[in-house]
């Protein structure tokens, strides 16, 4: 048990690697802020449409900690994820609205856009940013 522990972090040590790995990340040339706080580059662009926070996406994304462990991969699994925009984190919500289809982002999402001081079960700690690599690759409409 108390392995686990230690891989996911404790709430102070996650929250100074992630303030130390936002602090380097923002130097990028090409690296954006929204006023959440949502860091991100555009990898590719697309030629689609933008999701609203009422449509279903279909999204490849790899997800890691701040240290380098994947948490998620649907690149290398093969099977894309669908979801509906509601069910995303705050920061995925809001950092897909700014993609359209086809484009590829990286995303740094702090911890308050994220799970937070709580985690999620035993691979994302307290206080933990997360990376994610997301391609949209579909929107579909609610109706």
């Amino acid at each position: 048990m108390a392995n686990k522990k230690l891989n996911k972090g404790s709430a102070g040590q996650n929250r100074k690697a992630g303030d130390d790995h936002i602090n380097k990340y923002r130097q990028k040339s090409d690296v954006q802020e929204t006023a959440s706080g949502l860091l991100y580059r555009e990898l590719e662009p697309g030629r689609g449409i933008n999701p609203t926070v009422t449509d279903t996406v279909v999204v490849n994304q790899r997800i890691q900690l701040v240290g380098g462990k994947i948490i998620g991969d649907t690149y290398k699994e093969g099977i894309a994820d669908e979801f509906t925009m509601k069910e995303a984190i705050p920061g995925i919500r809001e950092g897909l609205q700014l993609m359209c289809e086809g484009a590829r982002f990286e995303f740094v999402v702090p911890s308050e856009l994220a799970w937070g001081k709580k985690g999620v079960g035993n691979k994302i700690g307290p206080n933990a940013v997360l990376i994610f690599d997301v391609r949209l690759v579909n929107v579909k409409f609610s109706t």
